[in-house]
């Protein structure tokens, strides 16, 4: 054999690039690395790049700059398996930075992520691709670009998923997905609540957790909660319930159960099983205050129906709230008082919190906590509505004081409760009394300038319910609460404006504080309202009559018209008429203006102006709202009241005497009448000198001296008028001789009968021009007129009649013309059987014919009212 030879090694083509290891250590060059077509230098480039991006946020801000993320989504598609797989990775991990999160959302990636779902992928390519979902998903627009996809279907396959971190992701993405209707709309249609159920039984708390979530947010729809039930979904809950050593998801699990108990067919199986008496013994006894808290939300929500709320009642979930409202914890307090505001909508429960529940609703009230208050007073406000023994146990429980100084509150809600708490409370006298003796007039100013609207109704109806009186009245007027009051009327909410009008309506039942609204510009308000077809209401309507009724001046002068149930009192004064939205002046202002050709202001009063009234004097006149010392007028009215209500009433027994107060005017007439007779003493002449010249005095009480109260002036010749025709007059039976006697006796006071032809030779100007100047002043007290025409005469007759009691209107014509009307049975009509016809009207006469009555619309009456 010959010498083997060595065989040399061929030289590799020349074409062929050698192998070359590169260690790289900028992360730059990693990055372009990803362009290669070498799936090797690939699979090692995305590894490299995976593990920079796990170091912390700042590094993948960093490949996000360097343009990392473009080719990667690239390799998402790649045909090798670990380029794939670790292009997938690198996603999972970068997907938690929200630049990433955009720019992957405009490259619309989520195609090609979702397909890593795919079964036939391998267990660590579904890990990170439900992991950026997941992370994705918390996107709105990710949501629908997931939805779009398909992506809800895998993920529900992957809840099946051996590996712990597949079926986290994937339940967490689902959670984030069910946000919205549609998803969970889907996720009913592809029966996705028994693979969540099962996840139930994980080992691993977390995926426990997020598919309670997950059935909390779902089982809000109807068709959810039947297919948990349908499912035996509450035995699972029950079981984590039951687990001590689950406490952790015990919350989640009750709010799950509140889905539940909303489903009266679930209700019903619950409490069929005893599992419903078992929940509540749960929630009462449990040391986990937001498990006491989820509990009492649950029958919130549920008790909104009312079949449900029946059902509690039966099972005394009372027993469980009350128990609830002594906890420590504020939420657990509030998430109770909240419950038992809607259960007590059921009169039977209703009832049982009247004996338990409203002293601790009471001392919640004094709590720290203004979100505790404003529940409290929520859970009161609905218990003492339209319940007077709940509003007497609420009183008795001390509830007033705190509930007062809750209307001081920063909490609009706080405000509102306790407004209507104390609303209701008001309803009863004693406690309205005992609510005025904790000065809540004052304490509702605060409210009343709320700029919330809720506030403000509920501050304008507590002023409607507590201002029955004059002493609230005044608190208030004092307490400046009138002028808010006024502007709520401005508002744009119905309900304000028309507990404004109520509110007003309450406060107008006296003259001072009519007087004082209408000056404050609440009848123009209501008259503007009133003009508008979808502002006014039946508030604002009875507002504007009440406001006019009880300040008789304004109305005559805005609309010429008193009608028999308008009483004059004393301090009315006839200004003459007045157009809509002309201010009225007050009576002082009128009495301290120089006299002038304008019309002479008649006024009405029988009241002395004393310059020093006694004490007892000035505290009841107090009341009327003027500084006059009471006279007998207002005794004579008392006397008087029973014939003015029945119009033609039988005449009293008793006989009526001046008292003390006119005691002046009457003894200065009666005494000069027996003294022309029989002669009077010396010290009786100088008494009545002294009379006759206070009665001369000037009429403004304290002029030039401001310390001093004003009066108006008196009118002496007026309180005898009423005198007289109260002793003369009243006690005539008959209605229509009363009316003709009164009718002479004013043309008699007046100037007597005067004809048509002699009526421009009267002279009645002169006399009241010389009056005016002989009082310095346009005021002239009625029964100083001795010549009066028309609109004196029907003024100083309805001034008498309302003393004496006779029913008649006073309606003001042109060109000084005014009358008065009166209502008369039809005697020939008086024996016939059956319905009597209305009363016909009259018109008297107190000038041509003085006592003549007119039928109304007739010839004569016409030639009577107009020219």
């Amino acid at each position: 054999m010959g010498k083997k030879i060595k065989k040399e090694a061929e030289p590799p083509p020349k074409d062929v690039f050698d192998p070359l290891t590169i260690e790289s250590k900028k992360v730059a060059t990693v990055v372009l690395m990803l362009n290669s077509p070498e799936e090797e230098i690939l699979a090692k480039a995305c590894e490299a790049i995976y593990r920079f991006a796990l170091k912390g946020e700042e590094n993948k801000a960093t490949l996000l700059e360097l343009g990392a993320v473009e080719p990667l989504t690239k390799l998402l598609t790649h045909e090798d398996k670990i380029v794939r797989r670790n292009a997938t990775m690198i996603f999972g991990i970068l997907a938690s930075n929200n630049d990433v999160k955009k720019l992957l959302r405009e490259l619309d990636v989520m195609s090609s992520v979702i397909a890593q779902l795919a079964p036939e992928e391998e267990v660590l390519i579904h890990e990170f691709a439900t992991l950026c979902l997941a992370n994705m998903s918390a996107e709105y627009t990710s949501k629908v670009q997931i939805y779009e996809h398909g992506g809800l279907e895998p993920l529900i396959r992957l809840l099946a998923s051996p590996d712990p971190d597949v079926k986290k992701n994937s339940i967490e993405c689902i959670y984030n997905l069910a946000q919205d209707f549609q998803c969970r709309a889907m996720l009913q249609e592809l029966n996705a609540i028994p693979s969540i159920l099962d996840l139930l039984k994980s080992e691993y708390p977390i995926i426990q957790l997020l598919a309670l979530k997950t059935l909390g947010v779902i089982t809000n729809d109807k068709e959810a909660r039947a297919m948990l039930r349908d499912n035996q979904g509450v035995d699972h809950l029950i079981k984590v319930l039951e687990t001590k050593e689950l406490n952790d998801l015990h919350t989640e699990a009750l709010s799950v159960m509140a889905n539940c108990l909303e489903d009266m067919d679930t209700l019903v199986l619950i409490q069929q099983t005893g599992v419903l008496k078992k929940l509540l013994s749960f929630a009462e006894n449990s040391t986990i205050p937001d498990m006491q808290k989820n509990a009492a939300k649950a029958i919130t929500k549920a008790a909104y129906d009312p079949e449900i709320r029946k059902l509690f009642h039966e099972q005394e979930v009372e027993k469980c709230l009350v128990a609830l409202l002594g906890s420590e914890n504020d939420g657990t307090k509030i998430a109770a008082c909240q419950a038992i505001s809607v259960m007590c909508e059921n009169s039977g429960s209703k009832e049982f919190f009247n004996n338990q529940g409203i002293p601790q609703l009471i001392q919640s009230l004094k709590s720290d906590s203004e979100e505790v208050r404003e529940a409290a007073a929520l859970a009161l406000a609905n218990l003492t509505t339209c319940n007077t023994a709940n509003v007497i146990a609420a009183a008795e429980a001390d509830g007033i004081d705190p509930l007062i100084n809750i209307l001081s509150s920063n909490r609009d809600g706080a405000i509102a409760n306790a407004a209507t708490v104390l609303a209701n409370m008001a309803m009863q006298e004693p406690l309205r009394v005992n609510m005025q003796n904790h000065d809540v007039m004052h304490a509702l100013l605060g409210p009343l300038c709320s700029a919330n609207t809720v506030v403000q109704s509920k501050a304008a109806l507590m002023v409607a319910t507590t201002a029955c009186d004059v002493e609230a009245r005044t608190e208030l007027r004092n307490s400046g609460g009138l002028e808010p009051l006024v502007e709520l009327l401005r508002s744009k909410n119905d309900e304000v404006r028309r507990h404004a009008s109520w509110a007003v309506m309450v406060c107008a039942n006296d003259e001072l504080m009519a007087v004082e609204l209408c000056r404050l510009g609440a009848l123009d308000i209501l008259e503007e309202i009133n003009l508008s077809v979808s502002r006014k209401n039946k508030f604002s309507e009875a507002a504007y009559n009440k406001l006019l009724n009880n300040y008789l001046s304004l109305k005559y002068s805005l609309t010429g018209y008193l009608s028999s149930s308008n009483i004059i009192n004393d301090g009315f004064y006839d200004y003459g008429r007045i157009n809509p939205g002309t201010k009225l002046l007050p009576l002082k202002d009128l009495c301290l203006q120089e006299p002038s050709d304008l019309r002479a202001v008649l006024l009405v009063n029988s009241k002395s102006s004393d310059v020093s009234p006694p004490a007892s004097m000035e505290d009841k006149s107090s009341d009327i709202g003027y500084g006059w010392s009471i006279s007998s007028s207002s005794s004579l009215r008392r006397v008087s009241k029973e014939k003015t209500n029945t119009g033609s009433g039988s005449p009293t027994e008793d006989k009526l005497e001046p008292t003390s107060g006119r005691n002046t005017a009457v003894s200065k007439s009666t005494t000069k009448e027996k003294g022309s007779r029989k002669g009077r003493g010396k010290k009786e002449e100088e008494k009545v000198k002294e009379e006759e010249e206070v009665a001369a005095a000037p009429k403004l009480t304290g002029e030039g001296s401001p310390d001093k109260e004003w009066y108006p002036p008196s009118d002496l010749d007026f309180c005898v008028y009423v005198y007289e025709v109260t002793k003369s007059i009243f006690p005539i039976t008959n209605i229509e001789e009363q009316i003709e006697a009164l009718a002479k006796y004013v043309a008699e006071k007046m100037g007597g009968k005067v004809s048509k032809e002699k009526l421009h030779d009267f002279g009645w100007e002169l006399h009241i021009s010389e009056l005016k100047f002989q009082l310095k002043s346009n005021v002239v007290p009625i029964g100083q007129i001795k010549k009066g025409i028309f609109y004196h005469r029907a003024l100083l007759f309805k001034a008498l009649a309302d003393k004496i009691g006779i029913g008649c209107s006073l309606v003001r014509g042109e060109y000084g013309r005014a009358w008065n009307e009166v209502k008369l049975m039809n005697e020939s009509r008086k024996g016939l059987i059956g319905a009597l016809p209305p009363p016909e009207v009259y018109v008297v006469d107190l000038m041509f014919h003085p006592g003549r009555l007119m039928k109304l619309r007739s010839k004569e009456a016409d030639l009577y009212r107009y020219l």
